[in-house]
């Protein structure tokens, strides 16, 4: 049984607060010049953004979780906080797409003047103010969580586009559908981009195998590690996206052969797959009714800033 002595995970913290200063700033400059103007685009925008606002609340909180410690009733920490950060973003982003689509409807059946002029211009620094969001997340390390905060922020940034065409084309032309039906094209991008993180963040909770990971794969590599008979009961999981963790039983011929074994499929899985959490139970092979089985710890330091991997 092994002791959980490992330390925090050191990240790079996103710049949350920043970003939610400028989002939750300029979202209200928007919402005033939505109903200045009588844009849809515009309000739709302001909804995003402070949805974005409260998307970066709290995935700064989850952020903040993420870096506890394991402990005696969070074995493997809290890693998992920004996964369910991520997973209610993506669930309040899928309101505020149906929000938009119901009001986008009801302006096709009953189109409203427009301050074209000046809904063009909120948009353009409502561009800029997103564009900058967008950098100071994209610099961040691509958790789940600053993923479905980004999806939030690059939302706002193509519908701040959307207005500012629309803004564009109904002083042209007059044109007063097109600001309804570029915020329903915006909201089906948006759509498609949410069920992406959406899918991601449901494989990690259900512990599904890492995209990046086959295995089939695992199992033969481990199973060709001199000395081992055979691989069974094999788990593949995500705790969090960047830390992966594996289960099996090992079944060997001689147990005294067992450290060198456990020592090399433990460098294997790292090296190879980037497993960091390991842990192998050997069985050894043996008369019917008389199978043994033991458990050994090692520990492997990863190679980088990361924490300690524990192999069991």
């Amino acid at each position: 049984m092994s002791e959980h002595r490992y330390p925090p995970r050191e990240r790079r913290r996103p710049a949350f607060l920043t970003a939610l200063a400028i989002t939750a700033g300029y979202a209200l400059v928007e919402l005033a010049g939505g109903f200045w103007t009588g844009s849809l685009a515009l309000l739709g925008d302001a909804g995003h953004m402070f949805s974005d606002a409260l998307a970066l609340g709290l995935a700064a909180v989850a952020a903040h979780l993420a870096l506890r410690p394991a402990g005696r009733r969070h074995s493997y920490g809290w890693a998992r906080a920004e996964v369910i950060g991520a997973l209610v973003n993506s669930m309040l982003m899928l309101a505020v797409v149906l929000a938009l689509v119901v009001e986008s409807v009801a302006r096709l059946q009953a189109p409203r003047p427009v301050a074209a002029a000046e809904m063009m211009l909120i948009a353009f620094v409502g561009m800029l103010m997103n564009g900058t969001v967008a950098w100071i997340l994209g610099r961040s390390e691509l958790t789940l969580n600053v993923r479905a905060a980004l999806l939030h922020v690059m939302g706002d940034l193509v519908s701040s586009f959307a207005a500012l065409v629309a803004g564009a084309v109904i002083l042209a032309t007059g044109w007063l559908p097109i600001d309804s039906i570029l915020s329903l094209v915006i909201a089906g991008l948006i759509l498609v981009s949410t069920f992406k993180l959406l899918r991601d963040t449901l494989h990690v909770l259900m512990e599904g195998v890492p995209p990046a990971l086959e295995l089939s794969s695992i199992g033969q590599s481990l199973a060709q590690v001199p000395g081992v008979v055979s691989v069974h009961d094999l788990h593949v999981w995500s705790i969090a996206p960047d830390k992966v963790a594996l289960s099996a039983h090992v079944e060997l011929d001689d147990l005294q052969r067992w450290p060198a074994i456990l020592a090399a499929a433990g460098a294997l899985l790292h090296e190879r797959y980037g497993i960091g959490h390991i842990t192998l139970q050997p069985e050894v092979r043996s008369a019917p009714g008389a199978s043994r089985t033991a458990t050994s710890v090692i520990r492997l330091q990863r190679r980088n800033s990361g924490p300690e991997s524990g192999i069991s």
